[in-house]
């Protein structure tokens, strides 16, 4: 009897907080148990390892036929402590094969990740497998977007290398699930070419191989190496692309050469190749026969590029780096009732690079380009494809947050098939304060990031995933929110409201430092932020990335007695947050209250004293609107017993 009573008494005890939970919000998180290669606060451990693959390729561009031809010899190295006895590469381009798995998974043929067609995917010309430098003819079955080698010797641990030699094909889409593609200027077609090359997939320390299928919507995640990029081309056409051009005396006129020379010294925009020289037989080298363009990139994890002839070429710098802009004509604003189009985006990019390696991680590599084109967004190392048509501050938001990119995950390497957050969301927070120090209050990309509109939306369909759903099951009206927004406002609440910017700005800091060039996990980042700061985080991280919890505090009443005023608080909801109290009393004088998370340790409802004499005429609880409360009416009281 004596044991039935002491367990129905606990029932009476149980923080309000796990019931409306289904589990207690505030319970340590269930995070990978620390080890030598990653620790427990955040960092990667002293044993820590990760794969290696460098490339070396020749491609062609087949200007009639549209069809990329080439060949590469990939040098993938083994630091794992394991032997490796089977390889699986990316083989991107089945995506568009007609019956690939990406182009069943989206019902609607208005989805910008569909694109399949006829003769769309890779054609394999070759796979030879070179160990011990001996060259064998490679064992291989491919499955979709997938390649899987067997090795006749298995690849030795801490250290080994295999060699790949590969020769493929591909028919250019003409828009690539909004990833590459095809821009008919009328001064010529601009090339878009992404996901273009057979590629190695990441084999880590927490799950072995990462094979998963490229589906369109979740994007990558890749291995660390060197490019050297040979791309052929019709002598008329410019090409751009990742890396350091390493031949410019071979593919640029000197008029060229030395105009690049005079921006890398330049705060202003040079035109390297002016509108009124656009298709000039003078923009090109003499001679006959198409021109070769060889790239050298270090320690990136991918490579893409672009060519015309219809490009206009802009160019100027930022402490050392090269920044430069390729458009067609229809990149320009021949009005400004949508404000400045291409011909100003370098000063654009300026500031973007001065923004974040200023206040973030000074960006690691000497060129950065921006390519006009289809595409309406998306990034690649050194260089991002933006849509031709935007203007004013769409033209700076959309070339801020695909450069942002340059930090998440091109130098902090996610994975962004499993948690898109961890490159979406830390890139689209940095852009709010990029967009708010350009544009001040009146950056319209900044709306979305507001606590009312965070609010709303967690009210409606887009919030019936959490944050951390891998990319290609997250619903596609639901991506820009869960991926983008919502991470965003999150880091957000952390910075200014639950932890301060002065413990916050040094734990992300310290977040990009431990985890440049390699391949961090979400507990990753939770550890380090946590480390920082001294709190313990785990109701936010999982009220806020592993759930669908909604906030809704609220005011019960108010009651004065002897001096003493009561203020009774609910929190109506299963999210938790600390919270701000403003008491006006009769004299119109105020009182500020901010009370910590740990007041709904104890269950759902919490009263706060208010010793005063005076009489209290109104509460409000989030009076700055900091919180993204789904039910504001609730959050006022007045002594006339009006709310709002």
């Amino acid at each position: 009897m004596k044991l039935r009573l002491g367990l129905l008494s606990l029932l009476f005890i149980v923080p309000a907080a796990m019931a409306q939970s289904g589990g207690n919000i505030f319970a340590p998180m269930n995070w990978p148990t620390p080890n030598v290669y990653r620790a427990a606060d955040g960092r990667p451990g002293p044993e820590y390892w990760q794969q290696r693959a460098d490339y070396r390729i020749k491609a062609s561009l087949d200007t009639v036929n549209s069809r990329v031809t080439g060949s590469e010899t990939i040098t993938y190295t083994n630091n794992s402590p394991e032997p490796l006895s089977h390889l699986w590469l990316q083989l991107d381009q089945n995506l568009f094969k007609e019956g690939s798995w990406g182009n069943y998974e989206y019902d609607s043929p208005r989805v910008r990740w569909r694109g399949a067609f006829k003769n769309g995917g890779d054609e394999l010309s070759s796979v030879v497998v070179v160990q011990n430098g001996k060259k064998e003819e490679a064992h291989f079955t491919v499955s979709d977007t997938r390649m899987l080698i067997y090795l006749a010797r298995p690849v030795p641990a801490h250290g080994g290398e295999v060699q790949l030699e590969i020769g493929w094909s591909f028919v250019v889409p003409h828009y690539g699930s909004d990833r590459m593609g095809m821009f008919n200027s009328k001064d010529g077609t601009v090339y878009e070419i992404a996901q273009w090359y057979p590629r190695m997939y990441v084999y880590d320390d927490v799950r072995g191989w990462n094979p998963l299928p490229y589906l369109g919507e979740g994007e990558f995640y890749l291995e660390y190496g060197d490019f050297d990029v040979q791309i052929t081309a019709p002598r008329d056409y410019l090409v751009v692309a990742t890396g350091t051009l390493q031949n410019p005396e071979d593919v640029l006129t000197k008029t060229e050469r030395d105009r690049l020379a005079e921006a890398r010294k330049s705060d202003k925009t040079v035109h390297v190749i002016p509108e009124d020289e656009v298709g000039e037989p003078g923009t090109r080298p003499s001679g006959k026969g198409d021109l070769t363009w060889k790239f050298h990139a270090e320690n990136v994890r991918d490579f893409s590029w672009a060519a015309s002839k219809a490009f206009i070429w802009d160019a100027s710098h930022w402490d050392n780096i090269l920044l430069m802009a390729v458009y067609p004509k229809e990149g320009i604003a021949k009005d400004s009732s949508r404000g400045p189009g291409w011909e100003s985006v370098i000063q654009m990019m300026r500031h973007t690079f001065m923004y974040y390696s200023t206040n973030y991680y000074h960006y690691p590599y000497p060129v950065a380009t921006n390519v006009a084109g289809i595409v309406g967004g998306m990034e690649y190392p050194q260089i991002v494809f933006c849509t031709v048509r935007a203007r004013g501050q769409f033209l700076y938001n959309v070339t801020d947050h695909e450069f942002g990119h340059s930090w998440f995950p091109m130098t902090v390497g996610s994975d962004e098939r499993r948690h898109a957050w961890m490159d979406e969301g830390f890139n689209t927070f940095i852009n709010y304060y990029s967009n708010h120090d350009f544009y001040g209050d009146s950056a319209r990309q900044n709306i979305g990031l507001r606590a009312d509109s965070i609010a709303k939306r967690m009210l409606t369909a887009v919030n019936d995933q959490p944050i951390d759903t891998r990319a290609d099951q997250v619903k596609p009206r639901n991506m820009g929110f869960l991926e983008y927004y919502k991470p965003a406002f999150g880091l957000r609440l952390l910075r200014e409201f639950i932890v301060g910017p002065k413990l916050f700005d040094p734990a992300f800091k310290a977040y990009i430092n431990r985890w440049a060039f390699k391949h961090p996990q979400p507990s990753d980042f939770f550890r380090t932020i946590e480390d920082y700061t001294g709190r313990d985080l785990s109701w936010f991280w999982r009220g806020w990335f592993y759930s669908t919890h909604r906030l809704d505090q609220a005011i019960d009443s108010v009651i004065a007695d002897s001096g003493v005023t009561m203020v009774y608080m609910t929190n109506e909801r299963s999210l938790v947050m600390p919270t701000e109290v403003q008491v006006t009393f009769q004299d119109n004088q105020t009182r500020d209250y901010k009370l910590p998370v740990q007041i709904w340790f104890d269950g759902k409802n919490y009263a706060l004293p208010v010793y005063d004499e005076r009489k209290v005429k109104e509460v409000v609880i989030d009076p700055s609107h900091i919180l993204p409360d789904v039910q504001r009416a609730n959050n006022v009281w007045r002594l006339d017993g009006n709310g709002q």
